[in-house]
């Protein structure tokens, strides 16, 4: 055994989420990516059976995470649009701003509500079914609200259309983690809080310039009718059940023995097989099982490869998860961002009315400067620590540590604590509208679409076993978080005002992002520490 080999070997030493990402020395006999890095290690590893998603061709992968982003973009469009219109509702329907800001309290409420309640959904009776489910309960919401002549209509629509949303923070990444890879990982969860934040700002843009804002519920549902159609042929399960194939704990067994030096002949065979099939150069012709024909793909319940644990365990379960430091750490991280996205929903038409008087449509138009900014965050917070975890890990013998991607906190910090200057100083110092749009809104975009998929990763990262059951734990911390700022916003700054308000936002925003700096130093040690709890979570049944 080399010394890169025993190196590695020691420095695993089975701690929860440190893995080997790349064979520094060339000499495991493991499945590998195929084109460009060589000694990248396909983690996990696909299985022999042809319907493993890991083992699904390009095209087809990228056709299911196609449907999956554009499903994500317009499900945020139906629960955020409205900002340009609080000023025609509030005269419509009689009522006040903080009143309406309970109707954006309710959609964070049923976001929370809903991943509590779909996502074990989901692994028990397959994830198509439950997006075909949501598309229509969004069709039901935005159908209601198409008659709406009081605020309660509203209400109605953020609850139903928030609980169908709720996927959209929680499933979707799941989905993704069936089909990708450790080392395409956080690229991919980009571009799905790229669709959440991209659907946010391009559907109040969109809605400003709309006849009437009964016209964006009329739209909204032919779009969905669309999609639903699109789904229900095109969409597939991901769902699967890697824990009971042999051959996945026969190519984890050949990476330990090659670290510690006692090869298997019996166990290397079987894993030089599996390569064979790689290096052929289609992982989707593996034919150890059937291939499932289209009807049975199409099918709307998953019971074949589906949780076979009883609901009401796989529904408990993410309550345990709140017991790792870094589950509970990442839900208040990622609760911050939608602090600031409520912030932006529930303040911009006030604001840019009161200090720049723009009319509906121009602030609608405000939100291109969020949308350009988080395309930006969206290409920092996945590609770049994509490429910055290979880059870490090969400096650490191969090793991949959930904390390497941690580094890149550092932007949505500083750009984060900037942008909330920008955004509520500027009107306040008599700036120029650029100001608080262009600099403020941006770097807030840029913050908030960066962040999100840093906290994904390195959760999922860390305790891979549990990350479904941690996503609900986050999530769910997320979206109560920014229910109680949205119900909390106008009277704080009714309160206390717009410079003290937005000092004190700086001041949690510093502290909160750059927390991180916490678990950089001490993050392994506490994942070490939680290796028990964590096998035990991990094994409930």
């Amino acid at each position: 055994m080399s010394d890169l080999e025993k190196d590695s070997a020691s420095r695993t030493s089975m701690v929860p989420g440190t893995v080997h990402l790349l064979d520094m020395a060339g000499t495991l006999n493991v499945q590998k990516v195929q084109d460009g890095n060589q000694n990248i290690i396909l983690q996990p590893q696909p299985l022999s059976d042809v319907n493993d998603p890991l083992r699904w061709s390009k095209r087809k992968k990228n056709l299911q995470f196609l449907l999956l982003w554009v499903w994500s973009v317009f499900l945020a469009i139906t629960v955020n649009w409205g900002g340009p219109y609080w000023g025609e509702w509030q005269e419509d329907f009689g009522v006040t701003a903080a009143r309406l800001n309970v109707c954006q309290a309710l959609n964070f409420l049923f976001l929370g509500v809903g991943c509590v309640i779909l996502q074990p959904t989901a692994m028990k009776v397959g994830r198509r079914g439950v997006y075909l489910v949501c598309t229509v309960l969004a069709v039901v919401g935005n159908a209601m609200a198409i008659h709406a002549d009081s605020v309660s209509y509203i209400m109605g629509l953020m609850s139903i259309c928030g609980f169908a949303a709720a996927p959209t923070n929680s499933l979707v990444e799941i989905t993704s983690t069936d089909m990708f890879f450790v080392h395409e990982r956080a690229s991919k969860l980009s571009w799905l809080v790229f669709a959440i934040y991209f659907g946010s700002y391009i559907g109040p843009v969109v809605a400003a310039y709309l006849p009437s804002w009964q016209w964006a519920f009329k739209l909204q549902v032919i779009i969905l009718c669309v999609l639903f159609v699109v789904q229900l042929f095109l969409m597939e399960d991901t769902s699967f059940r890697r824990e009971d194939s042999e051959t996945e704990k026969e190519i984890l067994d050949q990476i330990k023995t090659r670290e510690t030096g006692f090869s298997s002949e019996h166990g290397a065979g079987k894993v030089h097989h599996i390569l064979s099939q790689e290096e052929a150069g289609d992982l989707d012709s593996d034919t150890q099982n059937t291939k499932r024909t289209y009807f049975k793909r199409m099918q709307l319940l998953e019971l074949e490869y589906n949780d076979k644990r009883p609901f009401w365990k796989i529904l408990t379960k993410p309550i345990y998860t709140g017991c790792f430091p870094a589950v509970f750490w990442l839900g208040i991280v990622y609760g911050a961002q939608m602090m600031w996205l409520s912030l932006l929903t529930t303040t911009q038409s006030d604001l840019y009315t009161t200090y720049y008087d723009f009319s509906t449509s121009a602030t609608g138009l405000t939100n291109l400067a969020a949308l350009g900014g988080s395309l930006i965050g969206m290409i920092y917070g996945g590609p770049f620590v994509d490429w910055l975890t290979v880059k870490l890990a090969h400096r650490n013998n191969g090793i991949l540590e959930p904390e390497f991607r941690l580094w890149a906190m550092i932007g949505p910090t500083l750009f984060n604590a900037g942008g909330l200057l920008a955004y509520c100083m500027g009107p306040l110092n008599g700036d120029a509208w650029a100001v608080s749009v262009v600099v403020g809104q941006g770097f807030l975009g840029f913050a908030m679409a960066a962040a999100g998929p840093i906290c994904l990763t390195y959760a999922i990262d860390c305790y891979t076993e549990a990350a479904s059951e941690a996503l609900v734990f986050i999530l769910f911390i997320r979206n109560m978080i920014g229910c109680g700022f949205t119900f909390a916003i106008q009277p704080w700054l009714n309160r206390t005002g717009l410079a003290t308000t937005t000092w004190l936002m700086f001041m949690l925003s510093v502290v909160i992002n750059g927390s991180f700096l916490v678990f950089i130093v001490f993050g392994k040690a506490i994942r070490r520490r939680t290796k028990n709890l964590y096998e035990k979570v991990s094994a409930m049944e």
